[in-house]
């Protein structure tokens, strides 16, 4: 008698690997990356200011340059920040109607996370890692946890 083990079937598909340290991942990415990073800032009705500290702490000239020209090459850095944010967008507006959903990042909040701080202040304080906690949180949400 042969017993094989196998893990059962599953649905699940995983989501096709994307390798941003290959350059020409970076190339395809980063210009619709920056395009919806402005969008989102824009829905979210960020400063200036915050939506550079959002991008890893970018000067204004550069800021302004790559708001103008986004064709540009993206840092690993920075082409993950601008997916948790977009993801973050993405959750929001699953989660609750269009008018909360841009501004829920500006509004004090009571859970543990934020210690009653704004999820922008949060993900500014807490960088890459920040943001990847509140897409989290988000996804658990959407989730039903």
């Amino acid at each position: 008698m042969n017993l094989a083990f196998a893990y059962p079937r599953s649905r699940f598909e995983p989501a096709v690997f994307v390798d941003l340290n290959d350059k020409s991942e970076r190339e395809r990415l980063s210009k619709s990356a920056l395009k919806g990073f402005f969008k989102l800032a824009e829905a979210w009705k960020l400063r200036d200011e915050d939506a550079r500290e959002l991008l890893g702490g970018l000067s204004s000239s550069a800021f302004y340059e790559w708001k103008k020209n986004p064709d540009r090459l993206l840092e690993v850095d920075r082409i993950t920040r601008i997916s948790y944010l977009i993801g973050i967008y993405k959750a929001l507006h699953i989660i609750y109607g269009k008018k909360l959903a841009d501004e829920w990042v500006t509004l004090p909040n009571k859970n543990v996370i934020f210690a009653g701080r704004t999820p922008l202040a949060y993900m500014q304080a807490g960088g890459l890692i920040a943001m990847q906690t509140v897409r989290k949180l988000l996804d658990a949400r959407r989730g039903g946890l």
